[in-house]
């Protein structure tokens, strides 16, 4: 067999209607290319290996068969690993990707245009069957502008997409969690031209899809990980925030219950409404925000917590008490001087959280879920 040129990664699970025809239409495509197709099968057994052994007799056809790994992403890096072409195509079996998109999206990577090229349903000339209803369209939609931060394509969340073989050796720390694993490459290797194909995106006509709320649930999880690590800093601040305001919720339900139900002034209430909106962002702080770092001891975590917390509320309002007695312009602009308070005392406790609280672990533990079926 001349070199490959391009390696062709089909993950699968009971695909084996759509098997032969994926082949056909490939071969049909990429007439003399040297070329080869990698099925990996997460141990359908509906025959899908037979299927595969017939077609190898006349087109460069091979299957992977897992027993132990689930998962598409999981399912894709095998094949990569495996491959031997120039350049990787990564595609679904289901049909929904056109094959006649593979040889342009081959040249866009040849000619240097781009270095990383997806098929694409939201470009100029792409598309999607008529047939889409309103849900299943927001649905993508919402997905998508989840992900457009972490790129710089219109269609992120295609499952159709291509590289040079060599360029999957600069992806840093690979941790696929559901099935968008052509995102995960695109973030995390050094991919500095990334591209679109126009494709025609066709409803599978064969078989079950896979794709379901657990699905969704993983790929929301999936995004939260890629901005963790594209932006470290930034997302885990978000996250603070985000923890931070539904603390603001439950202090101030708390402070006006006290006062409402149990006759308690309003300075005794915000003392003590304090306590339980701290113990609550700290919990949810060590859950959410910062799940990557060290989980020390319960309680001396917490008092950590509480200690920075208080120290944080002091700056806040501190800012808050110099600005609208000694800056004239606070003192007719309360409001904004009580937000320059929350900024100040909520840098600070995310510093505070970051450095004292929730340490960064020696060794970085890197999840590979495993364990995860499609």
């Amino acid at each position: 067999m001349p070199d490959i040129k391009i390696s062709i990664v089909i993950p699968t699970y009971q695909e084996v209607i759509n098997i032969p025809l994926i082949c056909e239409q490939i071969n049909n495509h990429l007439t003399d290319i040297p070329f080869e197709i990698i099925f990996v099968d997460d141990n359908s057994q509906d025959g899908s290996s037979e299927a595969v052994a017939r077609i190898a007799e006349q087109i460069p056809a091979r299957i992977i068969v897992r027993t132990q790994e689930r998962g598409l992403s999981t399912a894709v890096i095998t094949g990569i690993e495996s491959a031997r072409g120039r350049y990787i195509v990564v595609m679904d079996c289901d049909l929904s990707h056109p094959a006649s998109a593979i040889l342009p999206i081959i040249d866009k990577l040849e000619s240097g245009q781009n270095d990383f090229v997806v098929g694409s349903r939201y470009i100029e000339g792409g598309s999607f069957d008529d047939d889409w209803g309103f849900f299943r369209l927001l649905n993508s939609k919402i997905a998508t502008w989840l992900a457009l931060p972490l790129c710089h394509i219109k269609d992120p969340m295609s499952g159709f997409f291509a590289f040079e073989r060599q360029q999957f050796e600069t992806c840093a720390h690979l941790t696929p969690t559901g099935y968008k694993i052509g995102l995960e490459i695109m973030v995390k290797g050094e991919f500095s031209k990334p591209g679109e194909q126009p494709i025609h995106f066709k409803d599978r006509e064969h078989g079950e899809s896979k794709l379901s709320l657990k699905e969704q649930l993983l790929y929301l999880r999936h995004l939260r990980r890629l901005y963790r690590f594209k932006y470290p800093v930034t997302s885990e601040f978000a996250q603070f925030g985000l923890v931070g305001g539904t603390g603001f919720v439950i202090d101030s339900l708390i402070y006006f219950a006290l006062q409402a139900f149990f006759g308690l002034g309003h300075n005794f209430s915000r003392a003590i409404s304090f306590w339980p909106a701290a113990t609550w962002n700290w919990f949810w702080n060590r859950t959410i925000t910062f799940t990557h770092r060290e989980k020390s001891n319960h309680l001396r975590q917490w008092l950590s917590f509480l200690a920075t917390s208080l120290a944080g509320f002091v700056m806040n309002f501190g800012t808050y008490t110099t600005l609208t007695s000694y800056v004239p312009f606070f003192i007719d602009n309360k409001f904004i001087a009580l937000i320059l308070g929350v900024l100040v005392g909520m840098g600070f406790n995310f510093m505070m959280a970051r450095i004292f609280v929730f340490k960064e672990l020696e060794e970085e533990i890197l999840e590979e879920e495993k364990d995860y079926h499609y």
